[in-house]
């Protein structure tokens, strides 16, 4: 059979697979690049002298030149830039003005405690927060129970919007300092955990469960919904075999989004509970005005949500490969 040239042309198309993967690598490689050029000038944007700030107004100005001489700032602006570049592509951030350590090691050491807590609380998030918006959306499903439907949508809707660094405070004051229940600083066994990890999660799971409500009531509604209730399936079958493999989907979707602002909240909240973390690291950094030290929390911050989000995007196509694919 004689190939037409259209049909030839067809055949020569790119594969959608490829061709979103590269789009995503592509913008991946564009925030990356957005995300250093910042964070370098972040530290000549700062007013004023940045290692004078950071060794104090009694340091000699021979100290100061000494220390600008060791960090590199003494060169000009595209030959910093450059081996600002080379650096972190063999992972070296720079040393620490303050600590007159290598960047890398100190976040090294500090990042564990931050991603242990984040990771808890993302899946404390989803464990609690599916269960709750199904089972909210069961109960209230065709207008029943108003005052249960009332209740869950008010308060969802004022915890989801509380800061966590509100949250942490309450929950340090009331089950720490009132109660005594709990500890309220340090890391020092697994109940130090649940006061950081609680404080981290109640918003997502406030928010991720309205969420799931809705697309429970949406998936109840569907057609092999109605087929599967005229068989007269027993309700966990029902619910759990069909519902709510439905409801995964969107809802460890929206999640992973969610686990960049866990981490992003991790600033605040380890710093009520003396967490040692990147985010207690960066808050004394900002203090100390060791701006090398914020520039590396800052680079690590900001490379791991945007490789969170370059995942989501993935998980998704992959989930969902013909709409994800044909919108992008």
């Amino acid at each position: 059979m004689t190939t037409t040239p259209t049909s030839r042309f067809a055949d020569t198309r790119p594969n959608p697979w490829v061709t979103f993967t590269l789009r995503r690598l592509g913008r991946l490689t564009v925030s990356l690049a957005v995300l250093i050029t910042a964070s370098f000038a972040m530290i000549h944007l700062v007013p004023g002298d940045p290692v004078r700030a950071a060794l104090g107004v009694s340091a000699s100005p021979e100290l100061v030149e000494a220390r600008k001489h060791a960090l590199g700032l003494d060169r000009s602006l595209p030959d910093q830039f450059g081996s600002f570049v080379a650096g972190l592509l063999q992972g070296d951030l720079g040393e620490s003005i303050g600590a007159g350590m290598p960047v890398a090691e100190i976040i090294s050491d500090r990042l564990p405690s931050t991603m242990q807590i984040a990771a808890i609380a993302f899946v404390t998030t989803i464990v609690v927060a599916v269960p709750l918006g199904m089972a909210a959306g069961v109960f209230t499903r065709h207008g029943r129970r108003r005052r249960l439907e009332l209740a869950f949508v008010g308060a969802t809707s004022v915890v989801a919007v509380l800061p966590e660094f509100l949250l942490a405070v309450g929950l340090a004051a009331i089950f720490g300092a009132q109660l005594g229940w709990l500890p309220v600083a340090l890391k020092d066994g697994p109940e130090s955990y649940v006061l950081p990890v609680l404080a981290l999660a109640i918003g997502p799971v406030a928010a991720l469960s309205r969420i799931v409500r809705v697309e429970t009531l949406r998936v109840l509604d569907e057609d092999y919904m109605r087929t599967a209730r005229a068989k007269r399936l027993p309700t966990r079958i029902l619910y759990v075999r069909h519902a709510l493999p439905n409801l995964l989907t969107s809802s460890l979707t929206l999640g992973g989004l969610m686990l960049a602002g866990l981490l992003t909240g991790t600033v605040l909240v380890e710093n009520v509970f003396a967490w040692p973390g990147l985010g207690m690291t960066m808050v004394q950094a900002i203090i100390q005005k060791d701006y090398p030290l914020v520039q590396g929390v800052v680079l690590v911050y900001g490379t791991l949500a945007l490789l969170i989000n370059f995942t989501v995007d993935i998980v998704l196509a992959i989930a969902d490969p013909n709409s994800t694919i044909r919108e992008s």
